[in-house]
Order: C-alpha cells, then structure tokens, then sequence
C-alpha cells in the first residue's frame, strides 16, 4: 500500500508537469524527462515528509537539488537548457494551498477590521501560511539552481562551450 501511495504521487506530479511544460512548447524529447524528474522530484518529497519527518520546506529544498541535478545531466542527453526540464518539474510542488489560504485569510482579516478579535485569527494565519509559502518557493528555486554551481563546468558546457567557466 507505501508503494502504491509513492507511485501514485509520482504520476500525479508526472502528469502535471507535463502539462505545465506543454505550455513553454518544449521539444518533444524533453517531456519523459521532465515526466520522469517531476516524478522523482515529488515522489522524493513525499517521502521525506511521510516517512522522515521533514518539515515542507526542507523536503522540498532535497527535492528540488534532485530536480535540478537531474536536469543538469538530462539537459545534455536532451540537447536543451536545463531550466527547460526543471521549472515544469518544480511546479508541482508549488504550495498551491498555503498560497491560497494566505489570500484567503487576507481578504477575511480587511473584512474583519471592526471585530479586532476576528481579525487577528485571520492575520495570524495569513502570516503563518505567507511564511511557508515563500519558504518553500524560495528553497525550491534555490535547490534547482544550486547544482548549477556545484556541476558548474557540465552546466557550462550545455550552453557556452566546455572551456568557458
């Protein structure tokens, strides 16, 4: 039953993924690829929180450098950028329910402003749910380009020439 909840989340983020790269008309021979890091990716993230513990943010940032060193070594079997194959993987793993209680308890707590009692719920929780959204958008963008620095000469290579450092 582990396996399947794994795989099924693996899928899920597959399949979004795919469908947020379709948008930036990839090449055709980049989708498996960026199928198979969103996959990873999410399935990695998964895990560390279910299995492990880890808080969002964290498990995100692991499986953001798991996106992105993937990426690295895709984008030259593939022939394109890597941010090509990365940003429709990370996407996915965008906190999309944070963001949305955040404006959410932003327009309740400008409603609330007569009641301070009401609107002091409905401010804590916009800050609470603020903080982890750009938390995890901020580790997810970091995790995706900091293997662009530790594989600084592969990454190099795919769009400036082996020499150029």
């Amino acid at each position: 039953m582990i396996a399947l909840d794994i795989i099924s989340d693996g899928l899920f983020a597959a399949i979004a993924a795919m469908g947020f790269g379709s948008i930036s008309d990839p090449p055709m021979r980049a989708f498996p690829y960026i199928a198979i890091l969103a996959a990873v990716g999410h399935a990695a993230r998964y895990c560390l929180m279910t299995f492990l513990g880890f808080d969002i943010a964290t498990a995100s940032l692991i499986a953001a450098l798991i996106i992105g060193t993937g990426s690295v070594w895709f984008g030259k079997r593939v022939s394109c950028p890597m941010t090509v194959l990365y940003i429709p993987a990370l996407l996915p793993m965008v906190p999309g329910t944070y963001a949305y209680k955040t404006v959410f308890s932003l327009i309740m707590f400008l409603q609330e402003i007569p009641s301070p009692t009401q609107g002091s719920e409905y401010l804590q929780s916009m800050i609470f749910n603020g903080a982890v959204s750009f938390s995890v958008i901020f580790m997810l963008a970091a995790g995706a380009t900091l293997p662009v620095f530790l594989l600084r000469e592969r990454a190099n290579s795919m769009t400036r020439g082996s020499r150029f450092i």
